[in-house]
């Protein structure tokens, strides 16, 4: 029977790509966090992938690619697929080889993702739009590279990309004087989680190594759950730069052996996260940025009195999305609620509902009057902001003592989605 022999990176080969590196990323610093220690009562420490020259470590591993390259792979230049952090990484690594490059990302990929991109790029790279998700970009850059025999570098599987993400973990070993008990990664697509894994079992051992991917998108916790490469149906896009439906088929194997453990964190547990860092802080990162941190809460009991590296992969977040992620944070968190409510159809209603229903710290964020249903009520969509959880319960019920109460919609997902 014939057998496949997986590969792993080699340490020589990771540290061949430091090297290559060396004037290209940045060795970002690996910092003591006083929030999060004195939360956890634990060392936690940040390693600032946020602050590469293209707010990731994308650069790492598209790079290292694309320089191994040969003349008779790049004479029709290069094309890639990418959410955003490894299509700006592959721009200025275009830029800085002076190699033409064809970038496909998703249509619904933040404008200052874009914007980055064109800049790093300059005139070696073109953009095009493609589809929803990074897997219809993936399509379409596929059919390009086949169709005009232009080299496709992939942003997590593939060796060499592997190799220059794992040089994320050479920093961290050699910039931490003490043992690493615990060191969380985020998953996408298993590129960053494979390189990094491999190199700690080398070197860190005893390293309890963690993989955190968005719950809405847990291609890699399915995989190891059938324990094959598991491609999902449908995936929640919010966090962009983990949100793939089937992680690699070189990554898959690394991580199943190499990782601890893997968990799913919600998407407003990750933006409660993101303002966090924020407002405590003053650091900027984007979804993806923010899962390794994110999963802590979920470890308080174990990281106890222990060394914890977090790896904040990147702070590509786009300003205009700061409504959507304060609104999902104030959901998960139980504090923004919205109704159905039945307004009588007289004079004096909405200020009855406001003196008598509303509580002294609820306050109106959204108000929808939709029509007329009947002669005596009109239908309003109401959104409350609560200052405490334990507010909601006495809400529904001065709302049902006074007749206003319609339905709750938070967790009638469908309806809700189509009225707020």
């Amino acid at each position: 029977m014939e057998t496949t022999t997986l590969y792993y990176p080699s340490l020589k080969s990771v540290e061949a790509a430091a090297a290559l590196l060396k004037d290209v990323a940045s060795v970002t610093p690996l910092m003591s966090n006083f929030q999060y220690s004195k939360k956890f009562q634990s060392t936690i420490l940040f390693k600032r992938e946020d602050l590469q020259l293209v707010r990731s470590y994308k650069i790492r591993g598209a790079y290292n690619k694309i320089a191994s390259l040969n003349n008779s792979e790049i004479v029709n230049g290069i094309v890639c697929a990418s959410a955003g952090n490894h299509a700006q990484g592959v721009a200025l690594s275009c830029k800085l080889l002076k190699i033409k490059g064809t970038i496909y990302i998703p249509s619904p990929t933040p404008n200052q993702k874009i914007e980055q991109i064109k800049m790093f790029g300059e005139e070696y790279v073109d953009i095009v739009l493609k589809g929803d998700t990074y897997d219809d970009a993936y399509q379409a850059a596929m059919i390009e590279s086949e169709k005009l025999k232009k080299t496709f570098i992939h942003p997590f599987d593939d060796e060499k990309v592997i190799e220059g993400q794992a040089t994320i973990a050479l920093e961290i070993i050699n910039q931490c004087q003490q043992t690493i008990d615990y060191i969380f990664i985020p998953v996408g697509g298993g590129g960053l989680a494979a390189g990094l894994s491999t190199i700690f079992k080398l070197l860190s051992p005893k390293t309890k190594i963690i993989g955190v991917e968005p719950k809405g998108a847990p291609s890699m916790s399915v995989s190891f759950k059938h324990n094959r490469n598991t491609e999902l149906e449908k995936i929640e896009k919010f966090v962009d730069g983990a949100a793939v439906r089937k992680v690699g088929d070189k990554t898959f194997p690394i991580c199943k052996q190499n990782l601890d453990a893997i968990i799913t964190v919600p998407e407003g547990k990750i933006c409660q996260t993101i303002l966090e860092l924020y407002n405590k802080d003053a650091i900027v990162v984007e979804p993806a940025g923010a899962l390794s941190i994110s999963a802590l809460d979920y470890y308080a009991s174990e990281i106890k009195g222990k060394n914890v590296v977090c790896v904040l992969s990147g702070g590509n977040n786009d300003i205009t999305r700061t409504a959507e992620i304060k609104e999902r944070a104030l959901l998960y968190a139980n504090l923004k609620h919205y109704f159905i409510v039945k307004f009588p159809q007289r004079a004096g209603a909405l200020k009855e509902f406001i003196a008598k229903v509303l509580g002294p710290n609820d306050d109106i964020t959204h108000f929808e009057y939709t029509k007329k249903s009947n002669r005596d009520n009109g239908i309003a969509v109401v959104g409350v902001e609560l200052k405490s959880p334990t507010d909601l319960e006495p809400l529904i019920t001065k709302m049902k003592l006074y007749n206003f109460y319609g339905d709750y919609i938070n967790d009638k997902p469908d309806l809700f989605q189509f009225l707020v």
